[in-house]
């Protein structure tokens, strides 16, 4: 094959690393099985190996990633897409309003703008599932739930006002090398609204809502109240909202040679 075919190559696939600012800086997380906060009879989930971004996506990042894609665009988004606060932070279509960071967590951003951002990387949101077993790693353990001091650190920075607009990297990173999974702005999983929780990986037919008495029953571990907050907040937000303190990050499966 020619030189210029492999330089054209070469081009490409840098621009798929960086043209929205997104770097490939994602970490590998070693999948097992586990119980959930919510499953009955001891409910086993299987996670398996994905990888996972090291940090929420940025305002830069999705400022980049409008300009591509203008049919995200604050004034150009269909509202089938985006309620009326989407990108309600910027002061209009390419700029932010005075004081937000370009390297704060991009918010005000609803599921069907964070889902085409990572598919536009090759990448997914990810699951519930995949979400809660990264985020239930401290700094050295990859299973913390059982921990006091864990649990107690989350409330507090749930309890803390205005952490979204923090920039990434400011609390310290868990046991898989991920950044501010806790302490910063909530985040949006692929599968955010299966709430419903019973049964194997919540397939079969009986199905509990979170806000009924039954469902604290099928919980596993009734002490875990960051994960309570976690799961009702999911449970009442739609695919078209966006809120000031949810933003996301991206996932990816990993490929098989």
């Amino acid at each position: 094959m020619s030189t210029k075919f492999f330089r054209l190559s070469f081009v490409l696939i840098l621009f798929h690393m960086f043209s929205y600012g997104q770097s490939e800086d994602m970490v590998r997380i070693k999948g097992a099985r586990y119980v959930p906060l919510y499953g009955r009879d001891s409910t086993v989930v299987e996670v398996k190996d994905f990888d996972l971004d090291v940090y929420p996506v940025t305002n830069e990042q999705f400022l980049n990633f409008v300009k591509k894609f203008p049919q995200w665009q604050k004034s150009k988004v269909k509202k089938l897409f985006a309620d009326g606060m989407y990108l309600r932070n910027w002061k209009n279509d390419l700029e932010l309003n005075d004081g937000e960071k370009l390297n704060s967590a991009a918010t005000y951003i609803s599921w069907f703008a964070a889902k085409a951002y990572c598919d536009c990387l090759g990448k997914r949101l990810p699951t519930m599932d995949e979400w809660e077993y990264a985020a239930m790693a401290d700094e050295k353990d990859r299973d913390a739930r059982i921990k006091k001091s864990y649990n107690e650190q989350i409330l507090a920075w749930y309890e803390a006002p205005r952490t979204n607009e923090y920039e990434v990297g400011r609390n310290p990173k868990n046991f898989w090398g991920v950044y501010d999974l806790h302490g910063l702005v909530w985040e949006w999983t692929s599968d955010f609204n299966s709430v419903l929780i019973s049964g194997e990986t919540r397939k079969d037919n009986e199905k509990d809502n979170l806000f009924c008495g039954s469902a604290s029953l099928g919980a596993t571990d009734l002490m875990n109240y960051a994960a309570f907050m976690r799961y009702a907040l999911r449970g009442s937000i739609k695919a078209n909202f966006a809120i000031k303190n949810l933003g996301f990050r991206c996932a990816k499966d990993i490929e098989i040679p």
